[in-house]
């Protein structure tokens, strides 16, 4: 059936959270009651989405809508992977999602994806709601039919406080995220707080009040972006799939306007955009009979906004989920440069910095900003695997702390991975951006400290020992007695001087409890050996040492202030012995 010229299309809803909270569970409950509540034909599952028009849930909400009337058709659920999805359906500078649901698991609280999701729903300003999930799973808790405030309020004491734990220590983590929230129907303003739904998907308990919510707030916020016209179809490629019989398809959601089987499509790629005759449009049967393996799919002559929907296309080769797609009547060039830009990721590289690949358009953005917030310089940023080129790339550069690549939700290529062992690279490979991020912010703390022992290493430290005359191992040949370091540090092969400036000799060993050490630090007692020597002449007990240091050393040491306060001072005894003779050394 045709659209009419202007309509209002349902909203485009996301579901988003971390791994095991319950989107799916919440997916299928949602599914398989509208199924049970609809009339024949009332619900489709198209690609990668759920369609449950108005009529479905006014029949799962029941009394919750009684004499209420929305314009909306309904609404259309993104089914595939939460925050994956949500980044991947995203347009220039925001998100196709018109709204967004997260899942939290409630006995188990903010974890990294939810993290996550929050941070790309604020980025692209997307309205969205919490599903505290898993209410079941309270120790206690009895599941009706009742309305929230009543179901919470007919719980034992006991039971009715771990809830409300529960829900205190959500709304704080939502503070700390800069969010205000509340139990839905506590909230006078939703556009000021958050709202949050208690569920179970398991039961359905407090789902059709989530729906309610959902349609309620879509209808007052967002019917005036929902009008569109049936022009040209404008979508996103939601996922590049391999098909039997058909070669290389890819998911689609339509946002806008209408797409037809016998359409001339342009599709974004990470080169030059692809213009391409559609060969087939495709989507499975409606969800009851979504099982029957003789046909997976139908062709259908056309789909109107908002739907999923798969296209069997040449040339798909190159394309990458993310990408958008534009029907083409008579103004090529125009939707092809259109294209260009919605593909462009619209940030400056920068000379040095790290390597950053991603599986999607809006999962690189969303890793730039991160990084970028964290004050992290990206050299190079591209959708794809991590090849040998990059490996070799990231190796090349001069900072240590830039020999890293963030991966996500891509594949390392095998000769990437036999390259890897010959270099100093790090890859964070994961699928949450914020476990890339955690694993970068503790991985610079390590690799800081590791980079400044080097550092210290490379030039002979300040040291200042006490002779303890009670420790006379061997008076000459070599002289073998013990030290307390009183300051910084000495190393096997480091001279000595006096407090007058005159040198003793090279440390020839030193000895931690019967065995040879490499150095000795502050507060240790060790024993050392001094060739050419003899003790009672030039070097007697209660004698105050220092380590001889080269001009040159004792000038970087103070100018990169890689010191601590106590090995400072000694450094500064070192230049006043030594200016006694020299009043330039050191400068």
């Amino acid at each position: 059936m045709a659209a009419p010229s202007k309509y209002v299309r349902q909203p485009i809803v996301s579901v988003l959270g971390h791994v095991d909270h319950g989107k799916t569970s919440l997916l299928d409950f949602i599914r398989g009651s509208t199924v049970a509540a609809r009339e024949s034909g009332a619900i489709t599952q198209h690609i990668g989405a759920t369609e449950v028009p108005i009529e479905a849930i006014y029949n799962v909400c029941g009394d919750l809508l009684k004499g209420k009337k929305f314009t909306l058709p309904g609404l259309l659920f993104i089914d595939t992977p939460g925050h994956h999805a949500f980044t991947t359906l995203r347009t220039r500078g925001g998100s196709l999602a018109d709204i967004a649901i997260v899942v939290v698991d409630i006995t188990e609280g903010f974890k990294p994806q939810t993290y996550e999701s929050i941070n790309i729903l604020k980025q692209y300003k997307t309205p969205f709601i919490i599903a505290a999930n898993k209410i079941d799973n309270i120790s206690g808790w009895q599941t009706s039919n009742n309305i929230a405030k009543n179901r919470i309020e007919q719980q034992r004491p006991n039971v009715k406080n771990m809830f409300e734990e529960k829900l205190y220590d959500m709304i704080g983590t939502l503070s700390e995220q800069k969010l205000n929230s509340d139990l839905y129907f506590n909230i006078a303003d939703f556009r000021k707080t958050i709202g949050i739904v208690p569920i179970s998907a398991k039961t359905g308990e407090g789902v059709p009040e989530l729906l309610m919510i959902l349609v309620g707030l879509a209808q007052r916020f967002l019917e005036d972006q929902l009008h569109i016209e049936a022009g040209p179809g404008k979508g996103n490629v939601l996922e590049v799939k391999e098909e039997v019989g058909l070669g290389k398809t890819i998911d689609v959601i339509i946002y806008n306007g209408v797409i037809k089987s016998s359409d001339k499509i342009v599709i974004g790629t990470k080169g030059e955009p692809v213009v391409a005759r559609i060969k087939a449009l495709l989507k499975p049967k409606p969800l009851d009979e979504i099982r029957d393996p003789r046909e997976r799919f139908d062709s259908v002559k056309e789909v109107h906004a908002a739907c999923g929907i798969k296209i069997s296309s040449p040339n798909l080769e190159n394309v990458v989920p993310g990408a958008p797609i534009r029907v083409v009547k008579d103004n090529l060039e125009e939707v092809v440069e259109g294209i260009k830009s919605q593909t462009k990721i619209d940030f400056e590289l920068d000379e040095q910095g790290i390597i950053i690949k991603a599986d999607t358009i809006g999962s690189l953005e969303a890793l730039i900003k991160e990084s970028r917030d964290k004050g992290i310089q990206i050299r190079k940023a591209e959708i794809g695997n991590v090849s040998k080129r990059d490996i070799v790339e990231a190796d090349a550069t001069l900072d240590p702390l830039n020999k890293l690549i963030f991966a996500f939700n891509i594949k390392i290529h095998p000769e990437a991975k036999e390259e890897l062992p010959n270099t100093n690279i790090t890859i964070f490979n994961e699928d949450v951006i914020y476990t890339i991020m955690e694993n970068y912010d503790e991985w610079v703390e390590k690799k800081k400290v590791e980079l400044e022992r080097e550092r210290r290493q490379d030039y002979v430290h300040p040291g200042m020992v006490r002779f303890l005359p009670e420790y006379v191992f061997r008076v000459s040949h070599p002289a073998v007695f013990g030290v307390r370091i009183l300051g910084g540090r000495i190393k096997k092969d480091m001279r000595l001087m006096k407090e007058d400036g005159k040198i003793l000799g090279l440390i020839k060993g030193i000895q931690s409890e019967n065995k040879a050490v490499e150095e000795a630090r502050q507060g240790e007692e060790v024993a050392i050996s001094i060739e050419g020597i003899t003790i009672g002449r030039q070097v007697k007990g209660g004698d105050i040492l220092f380590t001889d240091l080269p001009a040159s050393d004792a000038k970087k040491l103070r100018d990169m202030d890689v010191l601590n306060i106590d090995e400072k001072d000694v450094l500064n005894k070192i230049f006043e012995i030594k200016r006694k003779t020299d009043k330039f050394w050191g400068m």
